[in-house]
């Protein structure tokens, strides 16, 4: 049926599962066309449900009115609503305003829902197992699977559906307290146990939803896996008997559970079609589970509405079009509350108000920028916290490594340009590293600079091995300090190991050469990908030795050039780096092995740099934290990797991820590196610079105001603009010392007039 002709839409439509997300759809179906037969399967009874609150958003309510005026009018007699939000840690309660939440009890919401359909002429067949999708799709022009997160429509077509399924790592349970309280409230408990933080609500005049959640580790230690239901919520109430003010918790059919992260390639099968949680979870912290449903039932309904769209599949084709972005960014958002969550015992050593800000922006979706609209007295609490001088934004503050001080917190990324000749940078590169030394960053750094012919990507890559090399390089930087006086310039020194002898990445990334390529060494004799790429030879100790002196002949040369700051590539699959990972160091001797062994070559390079790099000037290390790849570097190697680098020297470490393996599979999206970066600043107590898909001066202060990162290394927005952070300072009213204008650049400080404003 989904080639045919829609022609005023399906007219036998099924509903599997009576959520709000299926009875709202339901209810919008039916009214866009009387007509139509719509019947929806309900296996529990009309008063059963699950948890407690449901908030909606402001946004969701708006749609909600302008597609049925009379359940929005219903919903509004009962919301509950409210702008603070309170976080509780170490006994300090921290409020912050003018958020704009409401909600409403979830057993009410779905009266109201049943109510509609009921005078729409729904039939709602509750205490009835749904039939399969399969046969109702025999009988019925459309069916509509909103049958949630364990969803046997998805599970029976998981061929087509494809879906993705993560189990997390926290143990929540769904509760209620008979008090209403007056903030969304995040409370945290430091027990003997570890920590637990409670996630709260009102939903109604005299009643809160109350989920308290943990790590698995942490659940299993306090004894809650050998607790009934009652006496899990008995447990939870004396844990936060203050925050309840001595109150019961009660349960409604409350079990502990992991979360389920739902991901599906297709939202569609033939006339079959999924919503809701069995379309695409997001968790609870970001309070989006029904929001997303009702919001998919109005995006279905306004599709199969559309003249546009001529028959079931182009309309079910353009249902997912429109919602999938949208879930897609709720899903990333939602993903990093949730790790944010998973890790918080990282966090609960930061000072109360730093703690709060840092929870508030957790997701991203809330930054500096629009809580300072939202309660500036609160941002300017932080601020202070911070030491930022008044008028001044967070990313202008100065920096301090070792006898280097940057004015401000921006750093040009590597970037690698492959434009050298035999290795000697040319014009563009002064122009370029020139560009964006004038442009305000406090500190500039080369791209990967190879410390010999054989450790290049390509046979454009930039190196330092020779002295006509360096000379070029001595006039960029003699360029920087004397024409952008402030700004440092720093060197990155890298070799390519089994990811050289490759084309320019416009040409082929990763791609050999058609000819003229060169052998290749590594720590293991494994290929970048078999089939393609070379075989590298594994370093035998004269090897090692030799490669560890072209670095230290590098880090010489690159001193009589008078960089300021020395990095060393650990990162990104080259020749360190593939030390570091489990999955490209299969050696057995002293150099593999556990962490430590892997560690052990990168370990003696970066030593013999540190003894020719003046005690002055800084060294900092580029490493990936993750390979994003099952059996890569974990967690606890990231760590290590950090403590070993800090113990012997570096004065921060440069937190990158993956591009070790081929095969990886990024979690790509706004700021999506900087929780490695947080972790390990914050856990190992070393300076980090944050980087990774941060485009937005707002990014940056958050990150930095939250104590995530204390520098921030910016690509591609670089690219784009190479005065990016002295645009970035006129757009926050700033004109201090930490972001200059050059003297011939000063007329432009402010944007130029346009249109009728000239």
């Amino acid at each position: 049926m989904t080639g045919a002709a829609v022609g005023g839409g399906p007219r036998r439509i099924a509903v599997i599962g009576g959520g709000p997300g299926g009875l709202y759809a339901a209810a919008l179906l039916k009214r866009l066309d009387p007509a139509r037969e719509v019947t929806v399967w309900e296996r529990n009874a009309p008063t059963d449900t699950f948890g407690f609150g449901v908030v909606l958003s402001d946004e969701t309510l708006g749609g909600i009115r302008d597609a049925d005026p009379v359940v929005y009018e219903a919903l509004r007699a009962e919301l509950v609503r409210w702008d603070d939000i309170d976080v509780v840690h170490r006994r300090h309660r921290t409020t912050s305003t003018g958020h704009g939440f409401a909600a409403l009890g979830r057993r009410r919401l779905l009266e109201l829902l049943h109510a509609r359909c009921a005078d729409l002429g729904v039939r709602l067949r509750f205490r009835t197992e749904a039939p399969p999708a399969a046969e109702l799709a025999a009988t019925h022009d459309l069916v509509v699977a909103a049958d949630g997160v364990h969803s046997r429509t998805r599970e029976d077509r998981a061929d087509h559906f494809r879906p993705r399924i993560t189990t997390h790592r926290c143990r929540y349970i769904w509760l209620a307290a008979d008090l209403a309280f007056e903030a969304f409230r995040f409370e945290i408990a430091e027990t003997e146990h570890g920590v637990m933080q409670l996630h709260a609500y009102p939903f109604s005049a005299d009643s809160s939803t109350a989920i308290v959640e943990m790590r698995e580790e942490v659940w299993r230690a306090a004894g809650f896996d050998e607790l009934d239901e009652a006496e899990s919520a008995a447990r939870c109430a004396k844990i936060f008997a203050e925050a309840l003010g001595g109150r019961e918790l009660r349960s409604n059919n409350s079990s502990w559970t992991a979360f389920r992260t739902v991901v599906n390639e297709r939202w569609s099968y033939g006339n079959t079609v999924l919503i809701g949680d069995a379309a695409h979870t997001a968790h609870f912290s970001i309070g989006s589970g029904t929001k997303l449903a009702v919001e998919d039932a109005l995006a279905l309904a306004t599709a199969l509405g559309a003249a546009e769209h001529g028959t079931l599949a182009e309309a079910l084709a353009a249902y997912e079009a429109a919602r999938r972005p949208v879930v897609e960014s709720t899903q990333r958002a939602a993903a990093a509350s949730l790790r944010w969550f998973e890790e918080i015992a990282d966090h609960v050593d930061r000072p109360p108000r730093r703690f709060a800000f840092d929870l508030l922006t957790r997701s991203r979706r809330v930054t500096h920028a629009n809580l300072r609209l939202r309660d500036p007295a609160f941002t300017a609490t932080v601020e202070d916290d911070f030491g930022c001088p008044p008028g001044t934004p967070p990313m202008f503050t100065p920096f301090r490594l070792r006898g280097l001080t940057l004015r401000n917190r921006i750093v040009v990324s590597p970037m690698d340009m492959y434009v050298s000749e035999d290795g000697v940078p040319g014009d563009f590169h002064l122009v370029h590293l020139g560009a964006r030394a004038l442009g305000g960053a406090g500190l500039v750094m080369t791209e990967m600079v190879c410390v010999s012919p054989e450790g290049r990507i390509t046979p454009a890559c930039a190196g330092l091995w020779t002295d006509e090399q360096a000379d070029v390089w001595a006039r960029i930087a003699a360029f920087v300090h004397t024409r952008a006086p402030g700004t440092a310039i720093g060197v990155q020194l890298g070799h390519s190991g089994r990811k050289g002898s490759t084309r320019r990445m416009w040409e082929g990334i990763d791609q050999p050469l058609p000819e003229g390529n060169w052998p290749l060494v590594a720590a293991s004799p494994l290929p970048y990908r078999p089939g393609a790429n070379q075989t590298p030879h594994a370093l035998d100790r004269a090897g090692l030795t030799a490669v560890r002196e072209e670095f230290v002949s590098a880090a010489r040369r690159a001193l009589r050039c008078d960089f300021d700051l020395l990095e060393l590539h650990a990162g990104h699959g080259y020749l360190l780096s593939g030390f570091l990972s489990p999955l490209t160091n299969h050696r057995t001797d002293a150099y593999g092995g556990d962490v430590e062994g892997r560690l052990r070559f990168p370990l003696e390079v970066f030593d013999a740099l540190r003894e020719v790099w003046p005690d002055d000037r800084p060294m900092t290390v580029r490493i990936s934290a993750t390979d994003w790849a099952e059996g890569g570097t974990s967690t606890e190697d990231a760590l290590a990797v950090a403590r070993a680098f800090a113990a012997h020297g570096a004065d921060a470490l440069d937190v990158s991820t993956g591009q070790v393996v081929p095969d990886e599979r990024p979690e790509y999206g706004r700021s999506y590196q900087t929780p490695y970066a947080d972790r390990i600043r914050n856990a190992v107590g070393v300076p980090v610079i944050a980087v990774g898909a941060i485009s937005s001066w707002d990014d940056v202060n958050s990150l930095l105001l939250a104590g995530r990162a204390d520098l921030c290394a910016l690509a591609r927005p670089h690219l784009y603009d190479p005065h990016w952070t002295l645009h970035a300072a006129a757009e926050q009213g700033y004109e201090g010392d930490a972001a200059p204008w050059p003297a011939p650049y000063r007329a432009g400080r402010r944007p130029p007039p346009t249109g009728r404003t000239a």
